[in-house]
């Protein structure tokens, strides 16, 4: 989708590949574009390890609002500059989110592993 849309933005303004400086609207629409694409393999790869060591539902779930976040942060850069912080932001804390959740299960998942100790299993004992 933010490709088509930079697409769009070059044949509005212009601007033919292999060229990535032209009007202010393209040259943030393409740096938008380009920063969605620099963060997608940090985002899969928290997402799977969150996913597989802690809770599928719970990273599913951080995983549709990281797009939403991801949505948001997109266009509020095509529309300037200072309008990417609040999907900037909303992505910064579904990543640490996932990172945190995908720690907490990697080292649950020793603990059980190697000390035969689930804080997982005490938690549901609890709950």
């Amino acid at each position: 989708h933010f490709a088509w849309l930079v697409w769009k933005s070059r044949m509005k303004h212009k601007v033919m590949p292999p060229a990535v400086t032209g009007a202010p609207e393209f040259d943030r629409t393409f740096r938008a574009q380009q920063n969605c694409v620099e963060f997608y393999p940090i985002f899969l790869t928290v997402l799977w390890t969150a996913g597989w060591f802690f809770n599928q539902e719970l990273a599913s779930f951080l995983g549709v609002l990281y797009v939403f976040a991801r949505y948001k942060y997109f266009h509020g850069y095509v529309q300037s500059v200072k309008g990417r912080l609040t999907g900037f932001y909303l992505n910064l804390i579904i990543l640490i989110c996932l990172i945190t959740l995908g720690a907490a299960g990697i080292v649950n998942s020793f603990l059980d592993e190697y000390l035969d100790f689930s804080i997982m299993k005490k938690l549901r004992k609890w709950f």
